[in-house]
């Protein structure tokens, strides 16, 4: 996929991997970018810095995103790509049991890391089958591959997140339709700020500007897997050759944070 000219839709876009991405596809020479986000003041800022087109959407609420998207299409025509980045954690703290997080929790962490790819499928699928091209790049997380160790909701959901994309790309290919999952570890944002000595951070903090260049490459290729820590690979192909012996290093990576942190996140 080339960049150039394309319009282009940014969940969770006003910070982070999402306003890096951002502002990486208009230095690209992308079209019109909309950020879709919950703080629309945040959006506006990110969006003032490159022309972009802000949208305040909680991305739990279908009526929001099919509101703010209809719009976005009323104004470009055609959108090219979706990137569906907005994503919820919330960890099993205090007790750090994997039932600890509340019902609510786990429905929002549901709603935005899982259901708002398929409210954006919704908005922008059909207009992408009609013209037999598109593309969806959805922002999962290693722990999507792996697990994360101390958030159950977030591993869960993230898992599902990669699900999901797999039946996009199973079921629209042959339709022309492009997908990628972007699988990172830590990347240094605001999420992993004061996370020091965490299992999110076991192999550090990527450089955002690091991350921009994998998706780059990534879309260039048309690549379902986008992995901007390549030894996330290694990790994922130990774990489907000894599965008994991956639990157990993740167990051991527990106890050793504690040890570390007195906390296992």
């Amino acid at each position: 996929m080339d960049i150039k000219g394309k319009n282009i839709v940014i969940t969770g876009a006003a910070h982070g991997i999402g306003a890096a991405l951002a502002k990486r596809f208009r230095k690209e020479g992308a079209g019109t970018i909309a950020l879709f986000d919950r703080d629309m003041d945040a959006a506006e800022a990110t969006a003032s810095e490159m022309e972009g087109i802000a949208y305040g959407v909680d991305m739990s609420n279908e009526a929001q995103v099919q509101t703010a998207s209809e719009d976005f299409l009323s104004r470009v025509g055609d959108v090219h790509l979706v990137c569906s980045n907005a994503g919820v954690a919330f960890s099993d703290g205090p007790d750090w049991t994997s039932g600890s997080q509340t019902n609510k929790q786990w429905e929002v962490a549901w709603q935005v890391n899982v259901m708002a790819s398929v409210y954006l499928t919704r908005a922008f699928l059909p207009g992408m089958r009609e013209r037999g091209d598109g593309y969806f790049l959805i922002t999962s997380s290693a722990a999507g591959l792996l697990s994360q160790v101390g958030d159950a909701a977030y591993s869960t959901t993230k898992h599902a997140a990669i699900g999901y994309a797999e039946s996009l790309a199973i079921s629209h290919g042959d339709e022309g339709i492009k997908v990628s999952a972007l699988c990172p570890q830590g990347v240094e944002t605001r999420m992993t700020e004061g996370m020091e000595g965490s299992t999110t951070l076991t192999d550090g903090k990527l450089p955002v500007e690091d991350l921009c260049d994998s998706v780059m490459a990534g879309l260039a290729a048309e690549q379902f897997m986008i992995l901007p820590h390549p030894q996330v690979a290694d990790y994922v192909a130990r774990k489907v050759s000894n599965y008994d012996r991956w639990v157990g290093g993740m167990r051991k990576l527990r106890r050793m944070a504690y040890e570390r942190t007195g906390r296992p996140l």
